[in-house]
């Protein structure tokens, strides 16, 4: 794992189509050279998956490749404007997984119903392509967790002793529901399994569901948050494998204790006290990042927090963070042919004037919220149109829609506040 000072270095994930016979190594080495060539020749976007053209093909071993991402420091300072003016290019190959997710049952002592305990993706998988590069946060947000990441498997790989520099490699993130906590997780998951290749071979993701496992039988929560760690340990104990361990809503099992009352079950405290022994147990691993979630950061126990090595907010996007969501979104829907794809229509001047008063009107709306407008505006939009699947909506009919849907789900909103 080297450390990349120079801001002028590019970051080039390529991804391969898996040919029968041939390692991933193999096509590594047949591939390099010719992309080299192709990048100094051609100038391709940042932070965009690209799919090469027929006249990108060149060089035969081009031709398996599905796509290329290239990425840099934030261009400020007159940085890189295109990858024809890096000083290098740091490579990382890779084929995703098409192996689908897992879901880990456990049996109660009760044995009368099976509980959902975790859900267990290998990665790099097909399910997360493309999720790094569609989050949109505050310039610099995801970069900057990448670099945790990185540094804290950098010092784990060093082994760098933890209590002379401590490093638990526990990323919290918090914030209002619906802004892409868990969803940047497993985007950040899935970036670490591409990066850090040379060193871990295979990636597993493994969700834990906390819901289930503070289970309705209340003496059976801290039994079943044991059996899982038991079961990531048997993973971990492959050196060759990074294991990221995902905690959705941690506070469901790390409730702070000074807030529980005599009334509450012991279990509760129990839980509490498994999962803190039970991460202290597994950081022992070089080859382990957690990664936790909360909508209520403040409910969580302070042992807990103490460990997070990082507390990231992750808030409502900003003006800037809407527009560019709703611009994306536009552009897969053009992509698919729901909305026509004109570029003197993209264009307009009204068009613009709808699209800024669009995003205006949105702030306060979680990212979640606002990518289910598109959605709600065009079946707003249906009854007028035939289900033969080749009917367009023009761009401005689509804003318009657009703006009706939002002040239709405003009015929703308020109106189950009042019921409250």
């Amino acid at each position: 794992m080297r450390l990349i000072t120079s801001k002028r270095a590019v970051h080039v994930e390529v991804c391969v189509k898996l040919l029968p016979g041939k390692r991933l190594e193999e096509l590594q080495s047949l591939i390099e050279g010719p992309l080299r060539n192709l990048l100094s020749r051609k100038q391709l976007p940042f932070n965009e998956v690209i799919k090469l053209s027929e006249e990108d093909f060149e060089e035969e071993s081009l031709k398996c490749i599905q796509s290329v991402l290239l990425e840099c420091e934030s261009k400020k300072d007159g940085e890189l404007s295109s990858a024809q003016d890096a000083e290098y290019f740091i490579f990382h190959y890779y084929w995703p997984q098409h192996r689908p997710m897992e879901l880990e049952m456990f049996e109660t002592e009760s044995e009368t119903e099976a509980i959902p305990s975790s859900s267990h993706w290998l990665l790099p998988s097909k399910s997360f392509v493309g999720l790094w590069e569609h989050l949109i946060y505050d310039e610099g947000s995801k970069e900057k967790l990448l670099k945790f990441a990185l540094s804290a498997l950098m010092f784990s790989q060093h082994n760098v002793n933890p209590n002379v520099v401590s490093c638990n490699r526990l990323i919290l993130l918090h914030g209002p529901p619906g802004t892409g906590k868990t969803s940047l997780c497993k985007a950040l998951a899935q970036k670490l399994s591409i990066r850090c290749r040379p060193i871990f071979r295979y990636t597993h993701l493994i969700e834990i569901n906390s819901h289930s496992l503070f289970s309705k039988w209340f003496s059976e929560s801290g039994k079943l948050v044991m059996r899982l760690f038991s079961k990531i340990k048997e993973i971990i104990q492959d050196t060759h494998s990074l294991v990221c361990v995902l905690i959705d809503e941690v506070e469901s099992l790390a409730y702070a204790r000074d807030c529980m009352s005599g009334q509450e079950p012991r279990d509760a405290m129990r839980v509490v006290n498994a999962l803190l022994t039970q991460l202290d147990s597994i950081k022992e691993h070089p080859n382990v990042l957690i990664l936790a979630t909360s909508n209520l950061a403040d409910t969580i126990d302070l042992a807990f927090l103490d460990r997070a090595d990082i507390k990231q907010y992750i808030g409502l996007p900003n003006e800037l963070a809407i527009r560019k969501i709703y611009d994306s979104m536009i552009s897969e829907l053009m992509r698919v042919g729901i909305i026509e794809s004109n570029e003197s229509v993209q264009s307009d001047d009204r068009h613009e004037g709808l699209l800024k008063e669009l995003s205006t009107r949105s702030k306060g709306l979680s990212g979640r919220t606002l990518r289910k407008l598109p959605f709600l505006a065009h079946a707003a939009h249906t009854y007028n149109v035939d289900f033969d699947c080749k009917s367009k909506i023009n761009l401005p009919d689509f804003l318009d829609s657009m703006l009706e849907a939002l002040e239709k789900h405003k009015l929703d909103q308020g109106l189950m506040k009042l019921n409250k």
